[in-house]
Parts: structure tokens; sequence; C-alpha cells
């Protein structure tokens, strides 16, 4: 086991993997930006270390302070949290020339993962359904035509470097597709500095349910069940569940098996989560698959008792996972919301700024991820979540109502956030039936 970790993150995911390698007995490193000095994460870790400037391609993406941060502390491992580098096969391979493991899979199972289209075509030599569209990349416009053409519009215009809903286009008919093609290349290679598409077919009022998989490095693989990640907003997760309101425990299996058979096609290790688009039929899709874990990742810590993190690290270490598939449980249902800084009545515009007074909710089975406090500067220079409110209930009527109760109890003052919005979605009568899809939230005005 490692003496010690340095987490190059920051923020919850950094407290939440500080926490872990605590109760591992592992001495930990946080690494901050000149923003973060007072941060939550550098005061909790053993040692903190400064690596740059606010914006984040000078301190967290920036790869050669993280690394000389590891030297300088005698770290033996990086565990990258989600974001970031998380998903970075360059920076991976800058640890192995350096001697540090890296708390996550290799850079072949990133790369065969990582790239969509080449993603694909790894899932369907594994026998698992794909999204029909295009067999690769595509290449021109004239191409595109030809496998909309074929596969029938609407069509989804998607980035093969892409994640967190950036890069993708819905497109209609051949009259926009032009415009829209040359929109989500502009935004891909802006996100990711890599421009190439590829085209699915639109599947109508989908789920999105993905399944969490943990795989060490010895060939065993497991999945721990679902989360219903449906509630979306312009392609952003704001809630997620477990289990999902459309699952049966046969589905459970079918979509867990074909989980497990895409890590060991790419020979995966670690923790990582495969995505599906389910339709009204409940046949489903491979969407893309997650090599790092997840935002969501305490509904399923929550439903099995299993913690995410620990097992990454002890994988990372060598060990034998000591989970069987079958010691697998499921216990009552779990829900998460995202709480942001940002403004739901102004476009959910990003709200940076002092937090003057704060209360955190409590009670039984109610979990909560942040790294804020009272006094606290939020910065305007990265991601709005500032925290994650997980409860959980024997039914998912009771799930609900207690995180309406928890929600009710979270006063943020000096700055807006999106806690009454999520009130009003739980409050929702066709949320509260389960009847709901990824396009509710841009179809339905919830304020």
């Amino acid at each position: 086991m490692f003496n010690k970790i340095l987490i190059a993150n920051r923020g919850e995911i950094a407290v939440r993997v500080i926490r872990a390698c605590r109760e591992l007995g592992i001495k930990t490193v946080a690494v901050y930006s000149t923003a973060d000095k007072n941060a939550l994460h550098t005061y909790i870790a053993d040692e903190s270390v400064c690596i740059g400037p606010p914006p984040p391609k000078d301190s967290y993406l920036n790869m050669e302070a993280i690394i000389e941060a590891c030297r300088k502390t005698n770290a033996q491992a990086i565990h990258p949290g989600f974001g970031f580098l998380s998903e970075n096969t360059t920076f991976v391979e800058l640890c192995k020339e350096n001697d540090i493991k890296w708390v996550g899979p290799t850079p072949a199972a990133m790369n065969a993962m990582g790239d969509k289209a080449n993603a694909k075509k790894t899932v369907i030599e594994a026998g698992v359904p794909v999204i029909p569209g295009s067999d690769g990349v595509v290449e021109s416009l004239d191409e595109a035509r030809k496998v909309a053409e074929k596969i029938g519009y609407p069509i989804m215009l998607k980035a093969s470097a892409g994640g967190g809903g950036r890069g993708i286009r819905f497109v209609e008919s051949q009259d926009v597709l032009e415009k829209h093609m040359n929109a989500a290349k502009q935004e891909a290679m802006s996100a990711f500095k890599n421009d190439e598409i590829y085209i699915e077919k639109f599947i109508l009022n989908p789920r999105h349910v993905e399944i969490q998989l943990l795989a060490d490095e010895h060939g065993n693989v497991i999945h721990l069940g679902e989360r219903d990640c449906s509630c979306q907003r312009r392609n952003q997760k704001v809630l997620e569940e477990s289990p999902s309101p459309i699952m049966t425990p046969e589905l459970r299996a079918k979509m867990g098996e074909a989980a497990v058979k895409v890590a060991k096609a790419c020979n995966y290790h670690n923790a990582g989560t495969i995505e599906f688009l389910v339709d009204d039929e409940l046949n489903f899709y491979f969407m893309e698959m997650n090599a790092r874990i997840q935002v969501e990742h305490p509904v399923t810590e929550m439903l099995t008792g299993i913690d995410l993190i620990k097992e990454q690290i002890k994988i990372a270490a060598g060990e034998i996972l000591k989970i069987k598939q079958e010691d697998v449980e499921y216990s009552g249902h779990v829900i998460e919301c995202r709480i942001n800084a940002e403004d739901p009545r102004n476009d959910f515009r990003p709200s940076p700024g002092k937090i003057e007074s704060l209360h955190l909710p409590g009670g039984f089975n109610v979990r909560i991820e942040t790294a804020v406090f009272q006094g606290y500067q939020i910065p305007p220079f990265y991601d709005s979540m500032i925290a994650k409110v997980i409860v959980k209930g024997n039914t998912r009527d009771e799930a609900i109502t207690k995180m309406k109760i928890a929600l009710s109890e979270f006063l943020i003052v000096g700055l807006n956030t999106n806690i009454d919005f999520q009130i009003n979605l739980l409050r929702d009568e066709d949320f509260q039936a389960g009847n709901f899809d990824i396009g509710f939230l841009n179809r339905k005005k919830i304020i």
C-alpha cells in the first residue's frame, strides 16, 4: 500500500479522496492554485503545494508543476479525481516516466475508450449494442450527409474527444447539417483541442442510465448496479438516483453484463462507468465510458455500502478485488442533488462570491459532499458546483421526501444557488411519477 498520495484536484472531490486516504492510513498532499490558497482541501491534507496562478491551464492542468509537487513531497501516487487531468493519457504517461503510480486505468485503456469513435468500434466487437451511426470519425460534410441519409434524421453530432456535454449538436434535417457540423467542430476544438466528430442516430426521449464498474489488475471485473442520470439541463447532469425508476432485475443483469464485457474488451483496471441510452422499449445502447471516478459516485456508495475511492486506491496498489459479483447487494433508494453557485432566474449564470452564512442539512442517511465553509470565497475560475446532497430512503417516495427536507434546511447567504430549483424539481408530478427522460428539463419550465 502507498505511504503518500497526491490529489491532483480541488473542491469536494479532493476532500473526499483525502478522507479515504486518511482512513487507509495514507498521508496526503494537496495541490492548489493561488485562488485556492484558503480552500478546505489545503487545510486537511498532510501537506499542501502551490502549483500556479488561478487559470486551470497554469495550475490544475499544469502537468510539470504537479509532477514537481510529487517529487518535492515524495508522493508515490496521484489520484486525479474527476475533470482536469483525470482522463489525460499524456499525463498518465508522464507519471509512469517519473515512477509515480496513477490511481486509474492504463493509457491504453483510456485511449481505447476516451476517443468516442474508437470506443464504439471496440464495443461492437465485444457484442454490446450501440446507437446506429458512423463507423468512426466523419471526415467531411459529404460523408456526414451520406451517413445521415442512411440512418435517417434526426441525428446527433458528437465530439470524438468529448465529454461534459461539449461538442454536441442536434440536427433535424439536411438543411442545417453544415451549420451545426461547423459549430460542433469549433466547440470541440475549443474544449478538447480536437475537432473530430462522429454521428449517431437520435434516440427519441431516451433515459440516461450508467453502470458503475470496478476492475482490478488481475482480471476481475464486477458491476455495482446503475445510476439514472436522465435529469439533465443542456447535457449537464442535475440530479442522479438509483435504482432507476425503469429498472428491472433482468434489465440490470443484462446492462451489467454488457458493461463488464466492455471493460474486459479494453483490459480496463480501476473504477469506471459505462453510460447507456435506454429507449421506451427498454432497449439499451452504449454511449460512452468514463475512465475515472464520477461526480455521482456517492449514489452507488450509499446504495451498496462500498467505498469506491478506497477500492480505487487498493486496486492501484495491486491488490486483488475482494468483492465478488454475488457479494454486491442493493439497499433502499438513493438520490443525489448537485448544488451549484448559479442563478436559475438568470439562465443559470454562475454566481461566485463570499459565503456570508452557511447551514448544512443533516439527519439519518443524509450525506453532504462539499468543500465550502462560512466565510469561504467561491472563485470564478472553476466549475460552479459547491456541494452534493445525497439521501437514502427505504423507497423512492421516502428518498424524495427526505431530499426535499434536507434541501429546505440547506441555507447559503451571500450568493445565488439552484437549491430552490432542485426542490421544485422534486415537487414536479412527472418527476415523482418517474416519468422523465434526458430532454425533460429542457422541455419543462422549472424555476
